[in-house]
């Protein structure tokens, strides 16, 4: 998210540079991935605010308020200045017939003139990347990224007779403020009135109601609505925006009352002539109180570290959260814009993170190794070490098929079901180790795989094959556990430690075969020496002997491989051959020799 530091100066004037604040808010509420210093001395924040903090964190407020409450310094709360003329009777309509929806309110406002932003307004848009439109729309984009509350405003007189927030249609249709046309399906919901769709309910509003510069009367939004309905409409209709992402994390219903005072304040602000009508607010549910129980010593527990009471009811009151404690035990009112803290976990996190995690020492923690081992993960290892001193190599593949019993709720591919079986996988692992076989230095391919499979109950399997069979062998865990030998059993499992992983080259190989006669009296270490020595950096594997035999008149033939590869580019024909015409050069010139 973009954050403005001059925007953020109106609510803690005390805030320290904005380069000590990045640092700040990175070590303690989240990471701020970059700092952009602008011409007019503003500064703008990048801030990876993760879900879990997203209904408090993704407006400059609360941003504001959690940096006051950290650093102990004054928040200029903007309330009071909040001016709005006396309000008059309403006859504004709202039927909520959907669920989708958990609080809706309206406003008539009359009288306003559209027209260009005021400088600041302008400004502070810009500031973080967004464009101005004009007056009424710029200001429903200040309160959104100023407080968190997403809001819309509808030309009143494009409005037929009253709003109705329901489902969609199946096959409804409606063009975007931005001209694309979306076709609803009935889990979508949508804003509305008696004859057409007017929003996409949380996302995006249309064309039908648009305000423009000939409106004169405004019919205000501010709602809140269901994060998954939003989320999964989103994702459909391809359409993401600010408002929609904040749905998405769902910000507490209280925050609309807010957002609809501030939206008309500075409409009011903007337009001194406007009327203002009664607001409409149908809340059918408000959210419970929520307490949240908690020991001192738990969080101590939990953080490794020592906590005392003052220090947690310190951080408590900087927080404006209610409690009670006794004998160390707390009790608190959960704010409705922190509905992340539901167990003692998360207030371990909340005071930890306050107090600063660089105050937590490393200790490594006392582990029980005389616990009962797993008895699967025992014979698993057994069986991957019985199988590897066979000369076999471990693969993994995946555990998702087009065709299974047992299918996924949700998939990003086509493959929606879990296997049933460990050989198909493995079969197409073969083939594809087969053509790598020059490059692995391999004459054939033998592998295996431990793995779980449900047909449909799960179930643990083993399957191996080698170039040589004709099919992949396959059988539970426990049958293949009974083949191993009893002596191999019996003997402690050792694995080279000393082996270390080298990343292999994203760019294809190319090998090629070369074969000599030589005198009976040379060996094959000569040849390779020579190859070695010839075949440049670009030869990745020493070269390994394939064939060799003795002719009829006494000479030998070595036959080696040399396989060739770069972790820079892809290698060409051309270049190669160079490289083995030089070979060739260097072996017609040895006596005796000859290349076949």
């Amino acid at each position: 998210m973009k954050v403005s530091y001059n925007w953020l100066k109106w609510y803690i004037p005390d805030a320290p540079e904005a380069e000590k604040l990045a640092d700040i808010f990175t070590y303690h509420v989240a990471e701020v991935e970059s700092v952009e210093a602008l011409p007019d001395g503003d500064s703008i924040f990048d801030i990876k605010i993760l879900p879990n903090r997203a209904p408090d964190l993704l407006s400059h407020q609360g941003i504001a308020r959690e940096l006051s409450s950290l650093l102990s310094i004054k928040f200029v709360d903007p309330t009071p200045k909040y001016k709005v003329p006396e309000s008059k009777s309403t006859e504004l309509k709202v039927e909520l017939n959907t669920n989708a929806c958990r609080r809706y309110m309206g406003r008539i406002i009359r009288n306003v003139k559209v027209c260009p932003s005021p400088e600041w307004m302008i400004k502070h848009l810009e500031s973080i990347g967004e464009r101005s439109i004009s007056n009424v729309v710029d200001a429903t984009n200040i309160v959104m990224f100023d407080c968190g509350e997403p809001t819309h405003i509808f030309d009143l007189n494009k409005v037929k007779e009253k709003i109705i927030v329901r489902q969609a249609k199946e096959g409804e249709t409606m063009t975007t403020l931005d001209n694309k046309k979306c076709t609803f399906t009935s889990s979508d919901f949508v804003i509305a009135d008696i004859e057409n769709a007017l929003a996409i309910g949380g996302v995006k509003g249309g064309k039908a109601a648009e305000v423009d510069s000939k409106t004169t009367d405004l019919i205000l939004e501010v709602a809140n609505f269901d994060p998954t309905i939003v989320r999964k409409t989103s994702a459909r209709t391809g359409i993401r925006t600010e408002g929609s992402k904040r749905w998405e994390n769902s910000p507490s219903p209280e925050l609309a009352a807010y957002g609809m005072l501030e939206l008309s304040a500075l409409i009011a602000e903007m337009c001194p002539e406007a009327i203002f009508e009664e607001v409409v607010d149908i809340y059918p549910k408000q959210p419970e109180e929520k307490k949240l129980v908690f020991s001192n010593e738990r969080i101590s527990s939990i953080l490794g570290l020592k906590v005392t009471n003052e220090e947690i009811k310190n951080i408590l009151e900087r927080y404006h959260i209610e409690y009670t404690e006794k004998d160390g035990n707390f009790e608190i009112t959960v704010p409705h814009m922190r509905l992340d803290l539901t167990s003692e976990e998360d207030m371990a996190e909340e005071i930890g993170r306050v107090l600063g995690y660089d105050k937590v020492k490393p200790i490594i923690p006392k582990i029980d190794f005389k616990s009962k081992a797993n008895e699967d993960y025992e014979k698993m290892k057994k069986v991957r070490a019985y199988l590897l001193s066979q000369g076999y190599s471990e693969v993994m593949t995946t555990s998702f098929r087009e065709k299974g019993q047992v299918e996924v709720l949700e998939s990003a591919s086509d493959k929606k079901f879990l296997r049933e079986n460990l050989h198909v996988g493995l079969r197409e692992s073969a083939e594809l180790n087969k053509r790598n076989l020059p490059l692995l230095l391999q004459n054939q391919v033998m592998i295996f795989e431990i793995g779980t499979v449900w047909s449909p109950q799960e179930e643990m399997h083993i399957a191996f094959t080698d170039s040589t069979a004709s099919e992949v062998k396959e059988l539970s865990l426990d049958e293949f556990y009974k083949t191993i030998p009893l002596e191999f059993l019996s003997e402690p499992i050792n694995f080279n430690s000393e082996t270390k992983f080298k990343m292999w080259s994203l760019y294809p190989f190319i090998s090629r075969d070369i074969a000599v006669w030589m005198p009976k009296d040379e060996n094959a270490v000569t040849l390779k020496k020579l190859l070695i020595e010839n075949a440049t950096e670009l030869l990745v594997k020493e070269p390994y002997l394939v064939d060799s035999f003795v002719g009829k008149d006494g000479r030998i033939s070595y036959a080696f491989r040399l396989v060739f590869q770069s972790y820079e580019r892809t290698l060409t024909d051309a270049e190669i051959n160079e490289i083995m015409d030089k070979i060739s050069n260097k072996i017609k010139a040895k006596n005796g020799w000859q290349v076949r």
